[in-house]
């Protein structure tokens, strides 16, 4: 296996698309990082009669919703067993400017479960960061932590957000300026296979007919959540017919693990609970109320490499 280095936009974001891989990783001994892009300071936040978690007053407030998320993520790691966390804003670049900080870009629903860009980003938005500041940054980590494997989104994000396009395109960068003797970069050339997320159309679509199956998931919907219809226009995520060269793995060996992480994230997640139905886990909602499934099995597309995992150039 080896060591891991997984790249996320925000936090909940590990949990979400890559719960399951961390925790399975950590549970056999391998050394897992985690770098988080921003602190979710533009996030949606759970607190309604439904789903009340007194937080609300958080939606707004970048600041604050950044500390309380930081904890959040906290508590998430420690249920998955990841120790090895960094900001890549807290990362030192290569050459200055240092101190800057990157943040939550936003983003607006575009159609159900699919995300777009937001109308009113901010300066310092990590979609707006120069890709060689931002790439550089990660290469350090991955010459200093020297993983087997990185792990980010496919191209569109997983669902769309303007972030997660921005954290796979800034690793994609930095795997390539990682593994470059020539690249501006602290530490001695790396180079390590990359992985994206992604599940097989069909796969996702059974799981939503399953989901909306379930009982509890039905006295859910008629309290007002959603099921997304599983013939509609599918997020970025899912790929059709053969998807490369894909690894799977079971989520079920460590799924109290990621049931108590996606619980930590609690401003994000809701509706958290195992589910015994078809290629189906788990069910959750994020603050669209839109229940989604958490699949039995874990697809990770392995991406091109030019160089030998492991080697220098």
């Amino acid at each position: 296996m080896g060591p891991l280095l997984a790249v996320h936009a925000h936090p909940d974001d590990e949990t979400l698309a890559t719960g399951a891989l961390l925790a399975a990783w950590a549970a056999a001994g391998e050394r897992v990082t985690l770098v988080t892009c921003t602190r979710g300071e533009r996030g949606e936040v759970i607190d309604t009669p439904a789903h009340p978690t007194g937080l609300g007053h958080l939606e707004g407030d970048g600041p604050a919703l950044a500390a309380h998320r930081e904890r959040e993520l906290t508590a998430a790691l420690a249920a998955l067993g990841v120790a090895d966390h960094l900001f890549l804003d807290e990362v030192a670049p290569a050459t200055p400017p240092d101190g800057v900080r990157f943040e939550d870009s936003g983003m607006a629903w575009v159609a159900p479960g699919i995300a777009g860009p937001a109308p009113d980003s901010g300066p310092g938005a990590f979609a707006r960061v120069p890709l060689d500041e931002a790439a550089a940054r990660l290469a350090a980590v991955v010459r200093d932590r020297r993983p087997a494997v990185v792990v980010t989104y496919e191209a569109g994000g997983g669902y769309g957000h303007p972030d997660h396009v921005r954290a796979h395109d800034v690793t994609v960068r930095a795997v390539e300026l990682a593994a470059d003797p020539a690249a501006p970069v602290a530490g001695e050339p790396w180079t390590a296979a990359r992985w994206e997320v992604v599940a097989p159309a069909d796969a996702l679509r059974g799981a939503r007919r399953a989901l909306a199956a379930d009982p509890e998931v039905r006295r859910l919907v008629a309290a007002g959540a959603r099921v997304a219809d599983p013939d509609a226009v599918l997020p970025p995520v899912a790929v059709d017919g053969p998807a490369g060269d894909v690894r799977t793995h079971d989520v079920a060996p460590v799924l109290d693990r990621v049931l108590a992480a996606l619980r930590a994230h609690a401003t994000q997640v809701q509706h958290v609970a195992a589910l015994d139905a078809p290629g189906v886990v788990a069910r959750y909602a994020l603050s669209n109320d839109e229940l989604a499934p958490l699949l039995a099995t874990a697809h990770l597309r392995v991406a091109a490499t030019d160089a030998p995992v492991g080697s220098a150039r």
